[in-house]
């Protein structure tokens, strides 16, 4: 049963409201504000007129005292309980954002502290016939880290580290500081009986064109001992015939099964074949009852990441049901500041626009969320891999805390757990930069203190996924690798983020060499993408302007002009330089706002161009380029392709044709012959285009 309606929100100082009385079950609370869940505070103020849209101007300003406030949720649900059936009642919260106080029927059940975390509270003893209620009361951050150690590395803001919440609500160099608040998942009660499934996990093992191997393992919850249990477990196709099956007897809480599938229809990427999904349906049995049933999308592939090639040399390949792909996308950022309250239409739009824009791989990013199911269907849905990181972008953390890594663990498990039986989860990485900056941040004197953080990409994470997920690459971090004396960034080793362009960063660097940033028209040229012969480049961008609608719309009257301080205020980036010497080197310098739109949008199309056929030339070596960024969260100025009114810039369009695969070059080659290309290439076991 799902709790989606009559949430009602309010807010209060610290310490002012009396909890017992705030969450009483009885509490008049007809005059507090109608709010939507999922959804935040943010966008309810603002769906309700209570704050001026923050993505306006300079109004994001205005909106800081939110952040300093209490804040309660509340709502009241229809239920029906049998004292006698032995149920079990569980209330599942799937986001709080995130130091949270929840109460059923005026009692407290439990505390949450991190917003990537699923919570479940049993509540079996304090749920009632008819009337319930469920209050929820946010602490402002402040409350949680005021007292913790700062410390010496921590981009944009120094108070981030402690908290297990999405980074860019801090602010990040292409969006503004919303520090946001609320229930950003699903609610609901579930209602148990016996026994529940604790989880399923289904991999493929092997695959070719006459049969595939596919293994479910399900972990099993028992409320009552002694109870016999069983698992019904079938593989459908899409006409809903079934495939394979079996049936087994659960031990232990846990049971394996073997399903044989004859001619499988493959999971490929849509550039290379049909992203073909089955429905795997997992029946629990307990006592001869059904107790708990589960079903999941399930596309049969094989994904790897081949870090030696066949003569031995190292590469960065993903290998695809034994294609090897050339990886062309993006690097994925939250779809908007306010994560919560994002529809499944936008999740859709932008996945779409992903797959006509050529792309095969979106990354998503370390300082925003484990994506929300919206978007990993989409992506299985529509055959575009995903490399997933971890929520560790830029910054130490205290891998010294016991509560801290306690949060963490349950953090990972909760998330692998979740995305583990995705067709199109291709990688699982640590961090984002971090292994990389500590080495140069050190070496430039700006951090003298040990590597806080260090355990949980090196130790923590690989050995859960040894044991949650065994059947997908894990990578520490990105960039990552390092031979022969050099940096993290090495083009040797691993992936790579080519930041020479835009940010003027120096190469080749030495592990532990002071970082040279070179600030002049040949030091930030795209042409310096000629240079560069990594093995992945993963993250590499230039900024181009949003376009006029999304600039004007956000924009106060009077100053959509060129140097205006509300055009600079669009661009969160250090040093607006860098993007004039750009332009400088390729269009020329602009002198008003029409010249600056076309010659940064025209600058960043070319060098996009310029940098993806560099690689596409340098294959086999090259096996992948992912542009930062796809998307943008706010209507700003960044390196986005689509801006935040999802209307793309001109290097989407200039994408559509530099990403074209190769067989479809020839002007003398129809469309139509793509289709058999592919099929020649999926039957040849060769590489992809």
């Amino acid at each position: 049963m799902e709790i989606a309606s009559n949430w009602r929100i309010q807010h209060f100082d610290v310490g002012q409201a009396r909890p017992l009385e705030v969450a009483s079950a009885g509490l008049d609370d007809r005059f507090w504000i109608t709010a939507k869940v999922p959804g935040d505070v943010h966008s309810t103020l603002i769906e309700r007129n209570i704050i001026e849209n923050p993505y306006f101007g300079h109004n994001d300003v205005k909106c800081r005292w939110i952040e300093t406030k209490e804040w309660w949720y509340r709502t009241q649900f229809d239920y029906e309980v049998d004292p006698d059936s032995g149920e079990r009642h569980e209330l599942v919260f799937e986001g709080l954002d995130t130091f949270a106080t929840v109460y059923v029927n005026g009692l407290e059940v439990g505390e949450t502290s991190n917003m990537f975390t699923t919570y479940t509270f049993d509540v079996t003893r304090i749920v009632r016939r008819r009337k319930n209620a469920i209050a929820v009361k946010f602490d402002p951050l402040s409350l949680h880290n005021r007292d913790k150690e700062l410390f010496q590395w921590s981009s944009y803001t120094k108070e981030r580290p402690w908290i297990r919440k999405a980074a860019m609500n801090f602010g990040w160099d292409w969006g503004p500081r919303l520090v946001t608040v609320g229930i950003w998942g699903k609610v609901r009660i579930e209602r148990r009986k016996t026994a529940k499934l604790d989880g399923v996990f289904a991999r493929t093992l092997r695959a070719d064109a006459e049969s595939a191997d596919v293994r479910v393992d399900v972990d099993v919850k028992a409320y009552k001992r002694g109870a016999a249990a069983a698992v019904d477990v079938a593989l459908k196709d899409r006409d809903g015939a079934v495939v394979a099956n079996a049936v087994a007897t659960v031990a232990g809480g846990k049971v394996s099964v073997d399903l044989r599938v004859v001619a499988p229809r493959l999971w490929w990427t849509h550039d290379l074949g049909e992203p073909y999904l089955y429905e795997l349906d997992v029946v629990l049995r307990a006592e001869g009852k059904e107790v708990d049933r589960q079903t999941h999308a399930f596309g049969i592939r094989t994904i790897e990441l081949q870090l030696k090639d066949e003569q031995g040399r190292n590469s960065f390949t993903f290998v695809l049901n034994g294609v090897k792909l050339f990886a062309k996308g993006a690097n994925w950022i939250p779809a908007d500041n306010f994560i919560g309250a994002i529809p499944n239409e936008r999740y859709r739009d932008l996945i779409d626009l992903a797959v006509e824009g050529r792309m095969n791989i979106l990354r998503v990013w370390a300082g925003g969320i484990y994506e929300k199911d919206a978007f990993y269907d989409e992506c299985d849905r529509r055959g575009v891999l995903v490399w997933q990181d971890f929520a560790f972008a830029n910054a130490l953390f205290p891998d010294f805390n016991r509560d801290f890594m306690d949060s963490v663990r349950e953090e990972v498990a909760c998330n692998v757990k979740r995305l583990r039986n995705r067709a199109s989860l291709a990688l699982w990485c640590g961090n984002n930069e971090i292994d990389w900056l500590y080495d140069m941040k050190t070496a430039g004197g700006d951090i003298t203190c040990p590597f806080y953080g260090e355990s949980i990409y090196h130790e923590l994470i690989p050995d859960m996924l040894a044991e949650l997920d065994d059947s997908r690459a894990y990578w520490p971090s990105s960039p990552y690798g390092r031979a022969n004396g050099m940096d993290d960034n090495d083009p040797d080793v691993g992936d790579r983020h080519n930041w020479q362009v835009w940010h003027g960063s120096v190469y080749p660097r030495k592990f532990g060499e002071a970082p040279i940033l070179d600030y002049n028209i040949q030091g930030v040229t795209f042409k310096n993408y000629k240079k560069d012969f990594a093995l992945f480049s993963s993250e590499f961008g230039i900024h181009g302007s949003a376009n006029r609608y999304t600039l004007e719309k956000h924009i106060p009257k009077g100053q959509f002009y060129w140097g205006s301080a509300e055009m600079a205020y669009r661009n969160k980036d250090t040093n607006h330089q860098k993007g004039i010497l750009l332009m400088e080197g390729f269009t020329g310098i602009p002198r008003d706002i029409e010249e600056y739109m076309n010659f940064s949008m025209l600058t960043q199309a070319e060098g996009l161009k310029y940098g993806i056929e560099h690689y596409r030339r340098n294959k086999p070596r090259t096996s992948g380029a992912l542009v930062w960024q796809l998307n943008d969260s706010w209507p700003g100025t960044s390196w986005s392709m689509i801006d935040y009114e999802l209307l793309p810039k001109a290097a989407y369009f200039y994408g559509k044709k530099f990403s074209i695969p190769s067989c479809c070059r020839s002007t003398t080659i129809r469309a139509s012959r793509c289709t058999s290309g592919r099929s020649t290439i999926r039957s040849s076991r060769s590489s992809a285009p």
